[in-house]
């Protein structure tokens, strides 16, 4: 009588098992990697936006101190004709004297256009000094501005470094969890997981042969 006894057990069941298991881990730790890449790519657009934003500001800023250098350098030349007014009018206070002593202190014509030139000169001083302070004035305040935008610049800066840090971060883990994948993909699970059983032995007893 041919030798008896139950079949091997067949094991494509369990290989199948297995083959999930690890296509499942596979796909699982894949996803993890497009994850922590697109947080990465996240925080990289972050980073160029910021950067963007101070680019920007920056700009901003050295328009306006070219702003503010032209009207400084607008109101310099503005006062800059004052000392010739003033020496002007010294001429006109002596000639006023001069005019007075030979007419022996009567008012005269001469005299009171003499006065009335000294006014409109000291009128153009005057004007000239405000419009001087006027413009150091716009100088100022675009001075300030530039001060308040580099502020924003700075804080612009910081978080754009921090975002590439971030960004950096993310994709380091990536890089290494793809190395682990690719170490690891070919022979199955990664080292921890349980290993599956193997299969119980067929009963290699024979039963004895009946004559």
């Amino acid at each position: 009588m041919a030798a008896g006894g139950d079949p091997p057990p067949d094991a494509s069941g369990h290989s199948g098992v297995l083959a999930a298991r690890t296509s499942r881990w596979l796909g699982q730790q894949y996803a993890d990697i497009s994850k922590l890449r697109e947080i990465a790519a996240r925080h990289d657009h972050a980073a160029a936006r910021a950067q963007q934003r101070a680019s920007r500001l920056n700009t901003k800023i050295d328009k306006l101190r070219h702003q503010a250098t032209l009207l400084r350098e607008k109101a310099q030349r503005i006062v800059a004709d004052i000392p010739e007014i003033e020496q002007q009018i010294k001429q006109h206070e002596r000639d006023i004297q001069t005019t007075t002593k030979g007419t022996g202190g009567t008012l005269t014509s001469d005299v009171t256009a003499l006065h009335y030139r000294i006014r409109k000169l000291q009128q153009k001083v005057v004007d000239r000094q405000q419009k001087s302070r006027a413009l150091e004035f716009r100088a100022a305040s675009k001075n300030q501005k530039t001060n308040e935008l580099r502020v924003r610049v700075d804080r612009f800066t910081e978080t754009a470094r921090l975002a590439e840090q971030e960004a950096a971060t993310y994709r380091r883990r990536a890089d290494r969890l793809q190395l682990i994948n690719e170490q690891e993909g070919t022979g199955g699970p990664p080292a921890g997981s349980a290993p599956p059983t193997a299969p119980p032995a067929a009963d290699a007893d024979e039963p004895p042969e009946t004559l």
